[in-house]
């Protein structure tokens, strides 16, 4: 079935429509930002000499920081809006360069993973858990990870109640007709901020909530309001604890380099080696 058929069902969150919007945003400080990003997890000062993998590429911005890095990318997306922002940043700034490839995918289709070959780093953040299929999405993935490569992943995690709770949240957003999903979404990040800001001043640290209202670049070079929108409505939605992960890609022969644990209904980051 396709993403726009999913989408117009409301089964699936219009990703790539969502990162048109922050190609607008785009600046050098942003790419600068997923840049550093990308040498910090994985450890590296760059990626020459090295192929890499951006499974669910979505806006693009990070296939296009490892390709500033030096990497030979190939990036691919099931969404084919997502599809036309990668082309369009590659279009931007590496115009007609076979060393950065973008096309249209699933990593759920096995004869699609199965010709991709094997990659120095394979690169799926925020992805895998908006499959449907989570960890047999994760599973594809580590098939592409050559013997002595790196797998970086980020999936949401699992917050108990918390996350079930949120769950619905995203379901009922996506079964809103369009017209009512900014206000929904208006509402629903209202109530959070509210909450939020009153955990911390309990905390007698209000400005820890209260600071990042203002403003709109995030960590990695993200944008604050499509990374809202995203929250709020990306679906499907699954989850896992950091615990579960690291024991998954232990028990498949990898070895955990770098991690952040998320606190909240954020993502956990892993950076994995095959061994």
């Amino acid at each position: 079935m396709s993403a726009d058929r999913d989408v117009a069902d409301g089964r699936r969150f219009a990703f790539g429509r969502n990162w048109s919007r922050f190609l607008e945003q785009l600046d050098e400080r942003r790419i600068a930002d997923a840049e550093a990003s990308l040498r910090s997890m994985l450890g590296v000062t760059d990626l020459r000499d090295r192929s890499f993998l951006d499974i669910g590429c979505g806006s693009g911005l990070f296939s296009l920081a490892a390709r500033r890095l030096g990497a030979v990318v190939q990036s691919f997306d099931f969404d084919l809006e997502s599809v036309a922002c990668a082309t369009e940043l590659r279009r931007r700034y590496f115009k007609d360069d076979p060393a950065w490839t973008v096309e249209p995918g699933s990593v759920l289709d096995p004869q699609f993973m199965g010709r991709l070959g094997v990659h120095d780093v394979v690169y799926s953040w925020g992805v895998l858990h908006h499959t449907g299929a989570m960890w047999l999405a994760l599973e594809r993935a580590l098939a592409c990870v050559a013997p002595g490569g790196q797998l970086f992943i980020a999936v949401y995690a699992d917050q108990g109640w918390k996350s079930r709770a949120w769950w619905f949240v995203k379901f009922f957003y996506n079964r809103l007709p369009a017209w009512l999903r900014p206000g929904y979404e208006l509402a629903v990040s209202a109530v959070i901020r509210v909450l939020v800001i009153l955990k911390y001043t309990l905390k007698l640290r209000p400005m820890v909530a209260i600071a990042p209202l203002f403003g709109d670049r995030r960590e990695r070079g993200m944008s604050a309001k499509r990374d809202r929108t995203d929250w709020i409505g990306g679906f499907p939605y699954e989850f896992a604890t950091l615990e579960t992960l690291v024991d998954y890609l232990q028990a498949r022969g990898f070895a955990v380099q770098n991690s952040r644990e998320a606190t909240s209904l954020g993502c956990h980051e892993i950076v994995a080696r095959r061994r």
